[in-house]
């Protein structure tokens, strides 16, 4: 496979939520070259002005799309990239470059095209394949608006190091829940021009009760801070116009912070039925009035809380819907073809009668939660935290390495202002024996939960999904289940009694959690809002179902949980017979349904891996969408 040379994939803008006018895209066709023993630079790899392949940016050389296709493990890759810079951009701008993600160790290098020097000059390296990160050319290269450069790109990705790899397979086959790998450059790549002092990413915080928009922008540059005699005014408007316009002095503080109030008349609560967003407007002016920079963003006025068993949205019982997503594509694999995919993916949720998602062993690009936001879909933010450390029930040497605790804070830097997510959770399915020691885990879990509240008190928190709860204090509470027998599902998850602090909690063999003799793996449970945020994963293969010598479950080639059905009917049957348990619980604030698609080998989604139907999603949306006990509950209360 070749790529495309006149093609540029991803043409949007990338970062919905910071926006300038000027930038430039740079995905499309780059020089690209595998270093299978990692001994490029030693070889000259850097200095090499034509590598040895083309490769189509962002698309990972595993996948279809970036025109290579070769799912075998590559220890390096390298990119190389002629771009000019644009002469019309100011030239007393610094130029950023910006990478949506790359996967995992990267050290990128410019190297000047013209007659000057042409020495590569390292500009910046990043560790973490899920997150965004920024090097400043100008400050780190000398690089100006009209200067034509090389960019290089090296991402190392060696298998054998613990990191934050999500579902990435470490073997060479798909098996199981583990996929085809990506390698390098997954998400969009561009370049930025700001002043020399800019405005820096919101945060923004809503407080639906005094009906509010707190704005925090950091203003600042590689060199200095502040603006001296400079202000940072944020507007905020809404469809009838701008609402109210706020300053702060720019050098006084790292972050000047503005509090934005919304009068009564025009207060309107964003919401899954009305997902509406504020136009937010941040800009920075100078001592003489200028306009020294300028951004756009947006907000939406909810809050998030939690009273009893409940989890509220606005101050009202909410029952989450929820679908398990792993965000993976036939023929881009972590990255989404197309942005309509993404929104593909979250309408074709929603009508299935899904609310929202758990965003599963991936960091989700931005603009997928940009759709959200807009589309009123709820989100738990999430990381892909396997292979940051040893698991297994028998084994506790955790292997934490400190990079995946600085990438799970980026995330939560990043996406800290989008409405649509509703929590988080740092950590999944970690597997560990409790003993009369604190060991790795303990602390690993408690830092990451701890991290979490401290980047962000208007969330509720979940330790960890499923299986090792370590923070007796952790605000939510779950468990995983795939039982695939209704009536002894129902049976299960009935245990669920907040005042008497008991529930099913993941065990050894996932047997009774009221059996002393089994070997626990969890702190027990302490009355918080509880969900079952795995279950299902009915398999169904109608082609395979109808064949007379029709294998049995395989790791490999088809499979989902438990006993398979052996007809449409009975795959409906058993849905209802699964949901029905969950929403008629008195007690459970929402589940998450595995999943929303097939995923390679693993099929036991509602929708085909290509996004096609496999069921009458109309039959599935009806079940759904039945009043859930504990919205019943709430709505006699009120």
């Amino acid at each position: 496979m070749t790529a495309d040379p006149s093609a540029q994939p991803r043409a949007e803008y990338p970062r919905p939520q910071f926006r300038r006018d000027d930038w430039l895209n740079l995905n499309g066709s780059w020089g690209f070259e595998f270093d299978p023993g990692d001994s490029g630079l030693e070889r000259g790899l850097l200095e090499k002005a034509t590598l040895d392949d083309r490769i189509l940016v962002p698309f990972a050389p595993e996948s279809e799309l970036s025109g290579i296709g070769d799912v075998d493990f590559h220890e390096a890759v390298w990119y190389r990239r002629q771009v000019t810079v644009p002469e019309a951009w100011s030239k007393g701008s610094r130029i950023l470059l910006h990478f949506g993600a790359v996967d995992h160790d990267t050290t990128v290098w410019v190297v000047s095209a013209g007659a000057g020097d042409t020495t590569p000059r390292e500009v910046g390296r990043h560790r973490g394949g899920f997150t965004s990160f920024t090097f400043d050319l100008t400050a780190r290269a000398g690089v100006r608006a009209g200067e034509t450069i090389d960019i290089v790109v090296r991402a190392r990705d060696d298998k054998s190091a613990p990191q934050a790899r999500g579902k990435q397979s470490t073997e060479y086959a798909n098996h199981d829940a583990d996929y085809t790998r990506t390698t390098g450059i997954w998400q969009t790549v561009w370049l930025e021009p700001v002043p020399e002092i800019a405005l820096g990413r919101p945060r923004i915080t809503p407080d639906l009760e005094s009906a509010t928009l707190t704005v925090e922008v950091p203003v600042g540059s590689g060199h200095s801070t502040g603006l001296r005699g400079g202000r940072v005014r944020v507007t905020v408007s809404d469809d009838d116009g701008v609402i109210e316009t706020q300053e702060a002095r720019a050098d006084l503080t790292l972050t000047p912070r503005v509090v934005v109030e919304i009068p009564d008349a025009r207060v309107r609560p964003w919401s899954p039925g009305d997902p509406y967003l504020y136009d937010v407007r941040v800009e920075l002016i100078g001592d003489d009035e200028a306009l020294v920079d300028g951004a756009t963003s947006y907000a939406g006025l909810r809050s998030v809380g939690i009273v009893g068993p409940r989890i509220l949205l606005n101050g009202e019982t909410v029952f989450q819907r929820l679908v398990l997503d792993q965000g993976l594509y036939a023929e881009g694999l972590l990255t989404a073809p197309s942005d309509a995919d993404l929104v593909r993916d979250i309408e074709l949720s929603m009508r299935a009668g899904f609310n929202g998602a758990r965003l599963h062993q991936k960091v989700f690009e931005e603009r997928f939660l940009y759709h959200a936001d807009r589309l009123g879909y709820l989100v738990w933010g999430e990381f892909g935290d396997w292979g940051c450390k040893t698991t297994g029930p028998s084994d506790d040497r955790q292997q934490p390495n400190a990079s995946y605790v600085a990438e799970w804070l980026e995330a939560l830097e990043r996406d800290y202002s989008h409405p649509a997510i509703i929590g988080w959770c740092p950590l999944n399915e970690t597997r560990q024996h409790l003993s009369d020691r604190i060991t790795v885990l303990d602390d690993v879990t408690r830092a990451m939960f701890l991290a979490t509240k401290a980047m962000d008190t208007t969330r509720p928190v979940l330790d960890a999904s499923g299986y090792d709860h370590r923070v007796f204090e952790t605000d939510v509470y779950d468990s995983h289940d795939y039982d695939q027998v209704p009536s002894s599902f129902k049976a299960t998850m009935d245990l669920l009694d907040p005042a008497a602090r008991v529930a099913y909690v993941n065990t050894e063999d996932d047997g009774d959690v009221l059996r002393p003799d089994l070997r626990q793996w969890s702190l027990p449970y302490n009355g918080q809002p509880y969900f079952c945020s795995e279950f299902g994963g009915i398999w169904w293969n109608e082609e395979a179902a109808a064949a007379a010598d029709a294998p049995e479950q395989s790791g490999t080639t088809s499979w989902g949980y438990g006993e398979r059905v052996r007809s449409l009917d009975e795959w409906y049957e058993r849905f209802e017979g699964l949901i029905t348990a969950l929403l008629g619980n008195p007690f459970m604030f929402g589940y998450c349904y595995t999943q929303l698609t097939d995923v390679f080998q693993e099929q036991n989604g509602i929708y085909s891996f290509d996004r096609s139907d496999k069921f009458d999603v109309t039959r599935i949306a009806e079940v759904q969408r039945r009043v859930a006990a504990i919205e019943e509950a709430a709505s006699v209360r009120s």
